[in-house]
Formats: structure tokens, C-alpha cells, sequence
């Protein structure tokens, strides 16, 4: 009875050992887990294309605004009879266009 108590704990021990030298395995592991991700992610973002650079850039600008002004005034003087109407329509647009290229030096 004895000896079959020593095999069951001798197979908790053989089973308690194996799982640490699993564990310890993959923490041994873990850094190339994770390099090996980043590498994924740097290949991955070099294929996307160039990066946006604030000191090398060009753009085409094009500002476009516009504007109704409707102006209408009434001045009636009763006491003289006189009567005085303006009506003024103004529609303005403005456009602008350019280029711009920014260098650093």
C-alpha cells in the first residue's frame, strides 16, 4: 500500500516538474515572441509608403470664398415728404490657387 502511495506522488512530482520546465521555456521565449511580432509590424508599416514629413512637403492650395451682401434701406421724413429707398445685391467670390513647397535647411 505504501509503494503505491510513492508512485502517485512521484507522478505529482514528475508532472509539477514538467509544467515548470514548460513555463520556464516560454518565459525563456517570450523576447522572441515579441521581436519577432515587431518585425511583422515593421514590415508591415514600411509597406504602407512614405511618411508625412512636416519639413519636406508640397501642396497645392486652392481657397475658395464666397459671399451675398443684400442691403436694403428705407428713410422716410414724413414732415417734408421725402422718401428715400437703396437697395444694394452684391454676390462675390474669390478664388485663389497656389503652391506651396516647404524645405528644411
Amino acid at each position: 500500500m505504501l509503494q503505491i502511495l510513492r508512485k502517485k506522488g512521484q507522478s505529482s512530482v514528475e508532472y509539477a516538474v514538467m509544467i515548470i520546465v514548460v513555463i520556464g521555456a516560454l518565459i525563456a521565449m517570450q523576447n522572441y515572441f515579441k521581436r519577432g511580432v515587431q518585425g511583422r509590424w515593421h514590415t508591415s508599416v514600411d509597406g504602407v509608403g512614405d511618411q508625412y514629413d512636416p519639413m519636406f512637403t508640397t501642396a497645392n492650395i486652392v481657397h475658395r470664398v464666397t459671399g451675398t451682401t443684400i442691403t436694403n434701406l428705407t428713410t422716410q421724413n414724413v414732415a417734408a415728404g421725402i422718401v428715400t429707398l437703396r437697395g444694394d445685391n452684391a454676390i462675390v467670390t474669390e478664388t485663389r490657387t497656389g503652391f506651396s513647397r516647404v524645405d528644411a535647411e
